[in-house]
């Protein structure tokens, strides 16, 4: 099998790392594994790997979720991960050469496994293929540089004291030149492992960053893209000496950190079918919008998947909390950018970066298609300050976010029940951990008071 068909860059050997890692990615987006001898990998790219099906959904600790029905009640089956279309990367997480192999889940009958968010994702874009319609999508991935030392977020860069907003850091070259060297060589790892990547920014928090992937028509590449791109992030802070934190809000006081996404759709001649030719955008761009503001409660478990995600979706913040849309307005959930009208797209700002970029998208294609089907109307888009306006909220606690996205019928419309099963036995096994914690906070308001 040629390089150019494993999707490595020419001239890479992909055999000649020291070992190879065979990962899935699981609900959390963490990747789940095995690492074998590089004289193996021929074997794993024909034969793949077996790997429990539970263990995508495993919680954040990798602890077994009970509550669904693949751990206890079928026995734990195995299923077979299989190499992507990928193929082969040189990600690797040491500075011992080798290569990882993303992989992918389905039952041992062959059939997909819907519990894998890849899975998910793959079978949303079938529904626009049915159509003869293609979206074309692009993300962009914010995060915060941290000392690695410090068990509490720490930014690299220091803040005057008395004053935590004295440094303008938004935009700021000063800041892209204090840490040039990790940037090029996220670059070049990106690079090297086919990870299309445009402008890099300072954004407006101590150390943080954004990162703007490059817009294409495969979704489940863009999807890939990204969780590899967090990862490339992650190894290359660790080897200057420092960590990157992808948490939605680690600073009370400072900006979260959101996963943009930015689409459009074209039909089998390759238009755009958003476009007009003016600002306002076709009849079905708004029917796409009107699927996404429908969706957006139901599906902001999905956004906000953890109990820190929720201290992103805060007013005044620029983080959504109503589902409104409108026309260059980032106060709202759905913008609409100006700029050419043949690149005339969607913006959705509800997600966090903590959020699993499979199920981003697919919440996001599948809400825009689940729109057009229906043909649905949108509300009247917001020009001035959503906080303030009548949209509907979306939920502001992680427990009313679960309740909502089990309930909902729009997502049964949208995803297949095991996912919606796995994904919700996995974050209330989680919620169930932090309600049980008592905190510093606590013990300090009311161990000697009350």
């Amino acid at each position: 099998m040629s390089n150019e068909k494993q999707g490595l860059p020419v001239g890479h050997d992909a055999g000649r790392g020291a070992y190879v890692l065979a990962a899935t990615c699981d609900l959390n987006g963490c990747f789940r594994g095995k690492r074998v001898e590089a004289a193996s990998l021929d074997k794993i790219l024909k034969n793949g790997i077996r790997m429990p099906m539970s263990s995508i959904g495993v919680d954040i600790w990798g602890t077994d979720v009970f509550a669904n029905s693949l751990t206890l009640d079928q026995g734990d089956l195995d299923g077979i991960c299989e190499p992507t279309e990928r193929g082969p990367i040189p990600l690797a997480w040491t500075a011992t050469r080798a290569q990882f192999v993303p992989m992918w889940m389905r039952a041992e009958t062959g059939e997909p496994f819907f519990g894998d968010p890849r899975r998910t994702l793959a079978d949303i874009l079938n529904r626009f293929r049915a159509v003869q319609l293609t979206p074309v999508v692009a993300t962009e991935v914010e995060f915060y540089l941290i000392d690695p030392k410090s068990p509490r977020a720490k930014p690299l860069t220091q803040m005057p004291v008395g004053h935590a907003d004295a440094k303008d850091t938004i935009y700021s070259l000063e800041e892209l030149a204090e840490v040039g060297p990790f940037l090029d060589d996220v670059y070049a790892m990106a690079a090297a492992c086919g990870v299309a990547v445009d402008a890099a920014t300072s954004e407006s928090g101590p150390s943080q960053f954004e990162f703007n992937l490059v817009h294409g028509p495969d979704a489940l590449r863009v999807a890939d893209d990204t969780v590899f791109f967090k990862q490339i992030v992650r190894n290359m802070a660790r080897k200057h000496g420092f960590a990157a934190t992808f948490m939605a809000k680690p600073y009370p006081a400072h900006s979260g950190s959101g996963l943009h996404v930015h689409f459009s759709i074209v039909d089998a001649q390759g238009r755009n079918v958003f476009d007009n030719g003016g600002p306002e955008g076709t009849v079905l761009m708004r029917q796409a919008v009107a699927g996404l503001i429908d969706a957006m409660p139901d599906c902001t478990a999905l956004f906000a998947p953890h109990l820190n995600s929720f201290r992103r979706l805060c007013p005044d913040s620029l983080a959504p909390t109503t589902a409104a849309w409108g026309y260059e307005n980032r106060t709202a959930a759905i913008r609409i950018p100006g700029g050419p009208a043949v690149a005339r797209r969607i913006e959705h700002r509800v997600a966090g970066i903590d959020a699993n970029p499979y199920l981003v998208v697919a919440a996001i294609l599948g809400a825009a298609i689940d729109g057009i089907t229906r043909r649905a109307e949108p509300p009247m888009p917001t020009a001035g300050n959503t906080y303030a306006s009548d949209a509907k909220s979306l939920p502001a606690t992680w427990l009313a976010a679960l309740d909502l996205f089990e309930q909902s019928a729009i997502v049964k419309r949208i995803f297949q029940p095991k996912l919606i099963e796995m994904f919700s036995t996995c974050k209330r096994q989680e919620l169930a951990v932090f309600n049980r914690d008592i905190s510093d906070l606590e013990y300090a308001s009311y161990l000697h008071s009350v």
